[in-house]
């Protein structure tokens, strides 16, 4: 009886080994094989330096004529590419382009201010332009010699 006892033991504890070799265990703990691994996230990238006094960055560089003429609309947030005649607007939480505007877009034709950028999308700079020219403040930038003009060459 001690020989039948001896070899289920031993049949046994072979089982076990074959069970741990084909799971991942390893001498010393046990390893899961399918267990994600977690890595730490990527640093923050670096804060950006602080802005100089000078143009906008839409604005072409000193020298450079610039690409693109808009008409802004502050308030509408409406821009209208003088040289390819195309509104850019925002709508639906995007950001649209077309010939001509939707009927609940209604802007005024002095209600505007000139802008010259290096881009062909305007409302990549929207949030400095915004700073620039709040809605409302049209009149007002207006006035004078210049004023309200955002032309920067």
């Amino acid at each position: 009886m001690n020989r039948k006892l001896y070899k289920i033991v031993i049949i046994v504890a072979i089982g076990i080994i074959c069970l741990f070799l084909t799971n991942g265990c390893h001498h010393g703990g046990v390893i899961i094989a399918d267990q994600p691994t977690y890595r730490k996230a990527p640093p923050a990238p670096p804060a950006p330096p602080p802005r100089k006094a000078g143009p906008p960055p839409w604005a072409p560089a000193h020298g450079h004529r610039a690409k693109y003429h808009y008409r802004y609309y502050p308030s509408s947030y409406v821009y209208f590419d003088t040289g390819r005649s195309l509104y850019f607007y925002y709508d639906g939480g995007d950001w649209q382009a077309s010939v001509s505007l939707p009927t609940w877009i209604h802007i005024g034709i002095n209600d505007c201010v000139t802008l010259e950028m290096g881009t062909a999308r305007p409302y990549e700079y929207h949030h400095e332009v915004v700073k620039k020219y709040p809605p409302g403040q049209e009149k007002k930038k207006s006035k004078g010699r210049g004023k309200g003009k955002g032309k920067w060459s």
